[in-house]
């Protein structure tokens, strides 16, 4: 090659170089240019309870990792910044830009708000995820939620509750007339058509209710947050399935003008983080319940099934409040058609595998 060539090319390497970094900069100065954003975040759940309550701090970190810490977002625990039990409003009223809660609390402002939960006999929390990616429920519930200035994202699930504690045997439908539980949401109301006086009790406000007899018997998620609450040391009576949560989700409850002012960057980061948290939460209590619950049982407390006569009165008193609802709450009907639509066919087809799998593994040791 002549040198009169060489120079040339390395005159246009060098020329394309320069156009590079040039073209380059606009973006580096782009990204140092992103703004600090502060939110508080505000949680339904005490700091003790470290899987439901730490799903607000997995979400803190991954986003201030995801933003170079330029968006940061501070978690208080219940009764720091508002009771648990008002999450969702401090979010509606710009008192905090983000909340973590179930959105069964607020069923006495609208009953719509229990399909972001749970309803009774309702979607496990597969099927929960499954409704709210690819079954339209998502969007059918942001619909839902424009009225309150808020805007949801899915943030955990339980799994399968457990039915809860109490401080007799209940051994039929008669045992429940009179009692007096802490029971939130649908589930509330369903047990309250079979004789149950329902309470509505935040996370850390139910031990000391027992202990001190205000209530007769309290539902909480399962064995690993039930055992670090302490429930064993006031009752002996474990009951099963919680039928009222199939599964429970939580969400993010984020207000509209906060979230329209975030760089799209940062509600990426976001969402992300959510949906890790979503995971998250579900795998820790599948890890965490087997443990817990043999320590609990080792204390001395009976476990039991509900009745058959509780289950299917249950199961009636539900399908009935699901279609009185329906009639005179439009935007409950709206969402209950396409859900009760989608329960059938996710039943139908678990029974062809998902369920026969795991009745098969169940009766083996």
């Amino acid at each position: 090659m002549s040198r009169r060539k060489f120079l040339e090319k390395a005159g246009l390497l060098g020329a394309s170089t320069v156009v590079a970094t040039v073209a380059l900069q606009p973006a580096v100065v782009q990204a140092d240019a992103q703004p600090s954003v502060k939110w508080r975040l505000t949680s339904s759940f005490p700091k003790n309870l470290d899987v439901i309550y730490g799903t607000s701090e997995v979400v803190a970190n991954r986003v201030r990792a995801l933003t170079d810490g330029k968006f940061d977002i501070r978690v208080f625990a219940a009764g720091e910044i508002v009771p648990g039990l008002q999450a969702l409003d401090a979010v509606q009223n710009g008192t905090v830009e983000v909340a973590h809660s179930a959105s069964y609390y607020y069923v006495g402002k609208d009953k719509t708000f229990a399909f972001d939960t749970a309803l009774p006999f309702g979607l496990s929390a597969r099927q929960q995820n499954a409704w709210l990616y690819h079954g339209g429920g998502l969007e059918q519930l942001r619909e839902f939620y424009k009225d309150y200035n808020v805007i949801n994202f899915p943030g955990g699930n339980t799994g399968t509750q457990m039915g809860g504690w109490f401080r007799k045997e209940i051994k039929g439908l008669a045992d429940l007339k009179g009692l007096k539980m802490r029971i939130p949401g649908f589930g509330g109301e369903i047990l309250s058509k079979l004789g149950v006086v329902p309470q509505t009790i935040a996370g850390g406000d139910i031990y000391p209710s027992l202990e001190k007899g205000t209530i007769d018997a309290a539902e909480w998620v399962g064995p690993y947050d039930d055992e670090r609450l302490g429930f064993s040391k006031v009752t002996k009576f474990y009951y099963a399935p919680g039928f009222w949560e199939a599964s429970a989700g939580l969400s993010f409850f984020v207000n509209t003008k906060e979230w329209e002012k975030l760089p799209t960057s940062y509600k990426a980061a976001f969402e992300a983080a959510c949906a890790e948290a979503n995971v998250l939460m579900l795998a820790a209590y599948d890890a965490k319940n087997p443990a817990a619950l043999a320590k609990i049982l080792n204390s001395g407390v009976q476990l039991k099934a509900f009745p058959s006569d509780i289950m299917e009165a249950a199961y009636t008193a539900s399908e009935a409040l699901l279609k009185e609802e329906a009639a005179k709450n439009p935007k409950f009907k709206k969402i209950l058609n396409s859900w009760l639509r989608f329960r059938s066919d996710q039943a139908n087809w678990f029974k062809v595998a998902e369920n026969r799998m795991a009745n098969f593994q169940s009766s083996k040791p």
